[in-house]
């Protein structure tokens, strides 16, 4: 089963962004949404979340995910970590983990995985959020919505400002929760990055998912990332 996104259409007030997108993401994969500023990435992103109203179809694994407020959503699996992390500053890290696994009742071995899976965070749980580094903050914003157990992951921008290390870390988690069956859905303006991780990626223009292309038949010059994003 998957998040399936059908005829989503959708914007702000009168204006409109989101203009019929079709969009699929599978469990166990990496899906890139790609595009130029203003192509409608971020706005998919709050869709997907309920945080926009928009007409057409969201399911993920057959229930109905459309329709439903913006609360809810998180319950049925969908967790969003969204370009700025939009952390709790003056949180400490443990604190801000324990926000994300409320729902889930805060179990010990999900919190266990994620300081695994970043273990500088383990280092800092007592440290105020806000006076991590970027990397750091990056990685407890992940932490904070893996702390919600979701099925689908998505992160807008992940990579943004941060060092070639913090990055690798990064494309490493990406990947183990591919291996785990996690739908990730990645927007991502790095064309090398994208090569890294993805298994497919969409590539938006004007509200809409132009193309949809496996990850494995695209190089560092193809003609979509020319096209698209102006890479």
């Amino acid at each position: 089963m998957a998040l399936e996104v059908t005829g989503l259409t959708g914007g702000y007030g009168p204006v409109t962004v989101l203009r019929g997108v079709d969009f699929t993401a599978k469990p166990g994969e990496v899906t890139c949404v790609m595009g130029r500023n203003g192509a409608g990435k971020t706005t998919l992103m709050k869709a997907l979340m309920g945080l926009l109203p928009c007409a057409g179809r969201i399911t993920l694994d057959g229930v109905e995910v459309s329709g439903q407020p913006a609360h809810k959503v998180p319950g049925l699996g969908l967790a969003w970590v969204p370009q700025g992390r939009r952390l709790f500053g003056p949180l400490t890290v443990a604190e801000n983990l324990a926000i994300g696994g409320l729902l889930r009742g805060n179990r010990a071995a999900v919190r266990a995985r994620v300081l695994e899976m970043f273990p500088r965070l383990g280092e800092r749980l007592a440290q105020m959020a806000a006076t991590l580094s970027g990397g750091e903050q990056q990685m407890l914003a992940i932490g904070r919505a893996l702390c919600l157990e979701p099925k689908v992951l998505l992160l807008d921008e992940p990579t943004e400002g941060l060092q070639p290390s913090m990055i690798q870390l990064i494309r490493d988690a990406m990947l183990r929760l591919k291996a785990e069956g996690v739908a990730v859905v990645l927007v991502e303006q790095r064309a090398d990055a994208v090569l890294q991780m993805a298994d497919r990626v969409a590539f938006m223009a004007h509200g809409k998912v132009e193309e949809i292309v496996d990850a494995g038949a695209l190089t560092p010059g193809a003609r979509q990332f020319a096209e698209y994003v102006g890479v």
